[in-house]
């Protein structure tokens, strides 16, 4: 795998919104695959925060824990990335 691709999944993991479901639909990775590879990556003080705020009930990692209300994995106010540039809004 290539490390744009692990750095894609390290940035999705880490946001709240993005679930573990939408992370095996783009990647293949399994919920364990997403921690095995965060335990592997991450300082050991990182990955701890990590896992406590995915676990905290802050997170909404799992689509089952979502409010029915959150029905994308994007915001509305997320522009389209190009050549690596974030568009201006």
């Amino acid at each position: 795998m290539e490390q744009k691709d692990i750095d894609r999944i390290i940035e999705m993991a880490w946001e709240d919104r993005t679930s573990f479901e939408a992370i095996k639909l783009q990647f293949g990775f399994s919920e364990s695959d997403v921690i095995t590879l965060m335990r592997k990556e991450l300082k050991r003080s990182s990955f701890i925060l990590w896992r406590k705020r995915v676990n905290s009930g802050i997170s909404s990692k799992h689509e089952q824990k979502r409010s029915k209300e959150i029905d994308r994995f994007k915001s509305t106010l997320q522009k389209v990335i190009s050549s690596n540039k974030i568009s201006k809004r």
